[in-house]
């Protein structure tokens, strides 16, 4: 794919080194960005300054919500190569998503080469503190200037970067957690396995609901029989249950995470013995009640691991453990992270080089 490249004559100024980073608040001066249409498909690939997206009213994503996003990150190893880990799969649950919205999937050949191009042009924003990394966001949105419910025939395809320190402020400090048996966000059959916005809309009000309490995040049952735990708004749950590890199995609901596979797959290859399955809230407070759940930690691009130290349904409210971070958590946030910089060898291909 060939990328045009028109750099900025107005770079901002970097975050000094006391700055928080705060997840998700400072961008970087370039962005990439490419147009389809069905005549030719996509095309003119871009690096271009951060700026503005200029759309018109009527585009189609302002009114009926297609688009798609992904999270990835970036890091700067010691020796100075640039990382990111796994961008296979990223990519692989994109256009799963694409093709679940109506949206032209992308090769995953130029995906990746596209991502390295703007990471490349603004690799000087990745930080180097411990706990930072350098967030990328892909995104797709219908551009139709149509009102009318069908997929759009045009498309804007953007990557934005963010510098990002912890995404709970928490950090490796264990978040607290509620249990939501009022709303849903998601069924089989719907777009709960898709990364598409409509899926996070559906979730803020319980979110709002959960955060006036002092919890940091929902975790979400099933949409049917209100019982199966399925995910938490922005991570996978895994359990620690008299030493077996368990997660809820994908189920056409629940997103299927890269840090979550990746979590599987150390822990089985550590001896652990892994099970996907359902899991009910009421074995989950069983567990807790008998001094089996050992351990309960959130998986995901934003927050890597996350242990959670409390969960709370209706009036009842468990501490996991000691309330700090467990012996396998801790194990887990060490790995992913020392793979992610370059410090630890992971599995063959976890780790590709922005060249």
């Amino acid at each position: 794919m060939n990328i045009r490249y028109e750099l900025t004559k107005n770079p901002k100024n970097k975050p000094t080194a006391d700055n928080p980073l705060t997840f998700g608040t400072i961008f970087t001066d370039h962005m990439f960005v490419m147009d389809y249409n069905p005549t030719d498909g996509w095309n003119d690939a871009r690096v271009v300054p951060y700026a503005p997206l200029v759309l018109e009213p009527s585009a189609m994503v302002f009114h009926y919500g297609q688009e798609m996003f992904e999270g990835m990150k970036a890091y700067k190893a010691e020796d100075g190569r640039v990382l990111l880990f796994r961008p296979d799969k990223n990519i692989e649950r994109a256009n799963n998503t694409n093709e679940r919205i109506c949206i032209p999937t992308i090769p995953e050949e130029d995906f990746l080469q596209v991502i390295k191009a703007v990471v490349k042009t603004d690799q000087d924003w990745i930080p180097t503190k411990p706990g930072t990394s350098l967030y990328i966001r892909p995104f797709i949105i219908a551009t139709d200037p149509f009102l009318g419910v069908r997929p759009s025939s045009t498309y804007k395809f953007v990557i934005i970067l963010s510098p990002v320190g912890a995404y709970y402020p928490e950090g490796l400090n264990p978040v607290k957690i509620w249990i939501e048996d009022e709303y849903v966000r998601a069924v089989r059959g719907g777009l709960g396995e898709a990364k598409a916005g409509a899926n996070y809309v559906a979730s803020l009000k319980a979110q709002v609901k959960a955060h006036d309490a002092g919890y940091s995040q929902v975790l979400w049952l099933d949409g049917v029989e209100r019982k199966y735990i399925e995910e938490v708004g922005a991570m996978n749950i895994f359990f620690k249950i008299a030493g077996t590890v368990v997660t809820p199995a994908l189920n056409g609901s629940i997103l299927p995470g890269v840090t979550r596979r990746s979590c599987i797959e150390l822990c089985q290859s550590w001896g652990y013995p892994v099970e996907e399955r359902k899991i009910s809230a009421d074995e989950l407070f069983e567990a807790a009640q008998n001094g089996t759940l050992e351990e309960v930690w959130g998986t995901g691009t934003a927050a890597v691991i996350s242990p959670v130290g409390h969960l709370r349904k209706d009036d009842a409210v468990v501490q996991i453990g000691d309330g700090g971070i467990g012996e396998l958590s801790q194990k887990l946030y060490d790995t992913v992270t020392g793979i992610q910089l370059g410090k630890i060898e992971g599995p063959e291909g976890w780790v590709v080089v922005v060249e």
